[in-house]
């Protein structure tokens, strides 16, 4: 009987995970470079039921597991600030963390610092960084397809575009960052990727594919509850009959 409830709760547990990876992704819809995350399902342990008169396997209910982030490009929209850019094609830029360790995201609002140099929205730095003449204004800056920043006709340096050879196997290190694991494969230089100045690469979150996975785990929530109270039910039943 316990392993009915145990089941019941697992499943449980799984539909509540999709629950929240759902409202992740609905909540950053509006992040730019955002990637949506995608979760995976599979059944736990089967064991034999040594008190069913014929061989019998029972599940011990499912787990989920994030299987990676959407690579779909996310559509570009047009902001007029010179610092914004957006990647077209399977790329990331390189930013130093707090921690020190490099990551590769593909939010490209940029903005500068007090010292000049060109930071991401949460004021890390690129790799390579790049400080801009003292008293460059936004309006002053090319940034070109390749990267390459100049201001005026001086190159002053260049955004690095990298990609890794899964980047589905990217690990999230929050705020639309990732670093590179052993599964991802390391960092190498991007090819047939671009940047383009003034534009934002929208989220790639599907909201209509959000709202059916949320209505459906909902509904194998409500299941599993049900579940539960039955099998509670069953062994008050059981209880009474001892």
């Amino acid at each position: 009987m316990l392993e009915g409830l145990y089941s019941a709760a697992a499943g449980m547990e799984t539909a509540q995970t999709q629950l929240d990876t759902v409202a992740n992704n609905i909540a950053n819809q509006n992040t730019p470079g955002y990637q949506a995350e995608i979760l995976g399902f599979q059944n736990l342990l089967y064991t034999t039921d040594n008190n069913a008169p014929s061989t019998a396997l029972v599940g011990a209910g499912s787990a989920a597991a994030t299987l990676g982030y959407s690579q779909t490009q996310g559509s570009l929209q047009q902001t007029g600030n010179p610092l914004d850019i957006a990647l077209s094609g399977p790329g990331y830029i390189q930013v130093r963390q707090a921690n020190g360790t490099v990551g590769l995201t593909r939010n490209g609002t940029l903005q500068l610092n007090a010292r000049g140099q060109i930071t991401t929205s949460l004021g890390m730095e690129l790799v390579p960084p790049i400080t801009l003449p003292k008293g460059t204004q936004p309006t002053q800056v090319s940034i070109a397809s390749d990267g390459t920043v100049s201001v005026g006709q001086a190159k002053v340096g260049q955004i690095r575009i990298v990609q890794v050879t899964a980047p589905d196997k990217l690990m999230p290190q929050g705020g639309s960052v990732f670093s590179a694991s052993a599964a991802s494969g390391p960092v190498r230089a991007a090819k047939g990727v671009t940047l383009q100045q003034g534009y934002l690469e929208q989220s790639n979150v599907d909201l209509n594919t959000e709202i059916t996975d949320m209505m459906s785990a909902q509904q194998a929530y409500q299941m599993g509850s049900r579940a539960v109270q039955m099998e509670a039910q069953l062994g008050q039943i059981a209880a009474t009959l001892k």
